[in-house]
Order: structure tokens, then C-alpha cells, then sequence
């Protein structure tokens, strides 16, 4: 069950797993939350968001533009009132994908990070991608999802994978070259009931 809630103490949207219980997501809060995201950004598990030399003013900097910015939103992730995890998302014609991929009307961009911890739960990381991409398809405007993973970022391919993303091609970019993948808004509901199923008999 999942549910857009503006204005509920920040909160922009819920979702509850059935497994995992209660995720939510807020808007980033620069000034607040820099502290926290520099810990997750510059940990080695995070080694593909190209932070790990960033200092706290770096990170309240980055976020402050992406908060600015009538083109992306960044969120904080709860799981159970605790931060957990970050998303954003992003317009792919005012990214430095513009020009480099076939792009269509509705299709919204997105980045999510895993807090690291030392005491994983299993299928954490699949209940925050499903979570994501709940809410963005909580926009009616959204059609499908454009990522552009590292191409090393071996655990992240198999989760876009699991909830309906293809590999469309390699595509060059800052620092990395990127596997660019799509998951249109069918795609993402046959991974979904395809799961339920898995799920059912499993």
C-alpha cells in the first residue's frame, strides 16, 4: 500500500511494505541533513556516487542546488521513522543525458542510495527501489524511468532489473561510463505482479 501525503509533517509519500513495514520519504533538508548524507556519501559502499572526497560544505552545496533547481528533488528516505536511504529525481532534458538518449515525453530520471550499514535486512535494498519507484509513478505525468548506473555497479543492475528496467545501451557520462536503462510504467507493474507471484508460490 502506498499513498501520496503533501503537507503530512514533510512527508511527501508512504508505503508499506508487507515484510519490512513503513517507508516514507521528505524532501532533503540541506542545512539539516548534510551532516547525515556526508556519512552515507563518502562511505566505500557509496563509491559510485563520486563523493567520497566530499566535505560537509560539498554536500550542503550540492543538495541546496538540487533543492533550487525547478528540474530535480532530492528526498530522504525513512524505513520505520529512521533515514535509510536517499532518492532523487530528475528531468533527463535538463541533465547531462539531453541529447544522448531517444527521449520521450514523461520520462522522469532517478538516483537512489542505500544507506550503508553493517547490519543489512534482507530485501532492504528491493523494498527502497519499489518504494521509489512508487513514488515516482504516483505522477500520472510519468511514463516511464531513465537511470544511467555505473556499469560496475553489478548489485544495482540486478535490483533495476527486478522491478522492470532494460539496458538500451552504454552511454558515457561524468567520471563513469553508464549502462542507460528504462522502465516504462507496464514494465514496472509485470515486474511487480511477476514478483507477487514469485512471492505466492515461493
Amino acid at each position: 500500500m502506498s499513498a501520496a501525503v503533501p503537507g503530512a509533517g514533510g512527508t511527501v509519500f508512504t508505503r508499506t511494505d508487507e515484510r519490512l513495514g513503513g517507508f516514507a520519504l521528505r524532501h532533503v533538508d540541506p542545512a539539516a541533513d548534510a551532516v547525515l548524507l556526508h556519512g552515507w556519501l563518502t562511505h566505500p559502499k557509496s563509491v559510485f556516487w563520486q563523493m567520497g572526497d566530499a566535505t560537509v560544505a560539498d554536500v550542503r552545496r550540492q543538495f541546496r542546488q538540487t533543492t533550487e533547481s525547478a528540474h530535480a528533488d532530492a528526498f530522504l528516505g525513512l524505513h520505520d521513522g529512521r533515514p535509510a536511504f536517499l532518492a532523487e529525481r530528475y528531468d533527463p532534458a535538463h541533465s547531462e543525458l539531453r541529447g544522448r538518449y531517444a527521449a520521450r515525453p514523461g520520462d522522469v530520471g532517478m538516483h537512489f542510495l542505500v544507506a550503508p550499514t553493517d547490519r543489512p535486512l534482507h530485501g532492504f535494498s528491493r523494498a527502497v527501489i519499489t518504494t521509489v519507484m512508487e513514488l515516482l509513478f504516483a505522477d500520472p505525468a510519468a511514463r516511464r524511468v531513465v537511470v544511467e548506473p555505473d556499469v560496475r555497479n553489478h548489485p544495482v543492475h540486478v535490483l533495476n532489473a527486478a522491478v522492470g528496467f532494460r539496458v538500451i545501451g552504454t552511454v558515457a557520462l561524468s567520471g563513469k561510463d553508464a549502462y542507460l536503462s528504462t522502465c516504462t510504467r507496464e514494465q514496472y507493474l509485470a515486474a511487480r505482479a511477476a514478483a507477487a507471484v514469485e512471492g505466492a508460490n515461493g
